[in-house]
């Protein structure tokens, strides 16, 4: 599960879900950030784009050899479907792994983020929607980001 939900994304993370999911808009996606932050997550979740997380003069996009932003489309998600038995939504997202990343920025956080139109290429328009804790030291080997068993994100 999320660390935090961004405040520009509270209640909204399931809707965003579904019109990937719908693809609708066509080239939506949820795009995977990793971050270098020793910002607070008071700070950070108060930041309504990713421009703006980039701005933030304590956190920085990672930019070891190996890393890249991972996208997930419609293809990559499993059907959206609430738990009626228990009364809430868990969505989950495949684990996510980068190949042979060399040693650099240390790894401390990975953010989930909705991008309406991945051909844009604009972070500004990119809204994030969780925030993870994820504390890596990369050496060269690949690293994977498992997602909770109960998936990245509940509403209830």
């Amino acid at each position: 599960m999320a660390n935090f939900i961004f405040n520009r994304s509270l209640g909204r993370v399931a809707e965003f879900y579904v019109r990937i999911d719908g693809n609708d808009p066509a080239n939506s996606a949820f795009i995977i950030i990793i971050w270098n932050t020793s910002a607070t997550d008071a700070v950070l979740k108060d930041l309504d784009d990713v421009a703006a997380i980039e701005a933030d003069v304590n956190t920085a996009e990672v930019t070891n050899t190996g890393y890249v932003r991972k996208t997930l489309t419609d293809a990559d998600l499993v059907a959206f479907a609430p738990d009626d038995t228990n009364d809430r939504v868990d969505l989950d997202i495949p684990d996510q792994t980068w190949t042979a990343v060399a040693a650099g920025t240390a790894w401390t956080d990975f953010s989930v983020n909705y991008d309406s139109d991945t051909t844009v290429g604009t972070d500004s328009a990119v809204i994030p929607c969780t925030f993870h804790d994820f504390s890596v030291t990369p050496d060269g080997s690949d690293i994977t980001a498992q997602i909770a068993a109960a998936g990245f994100y509940r509403a209830s």
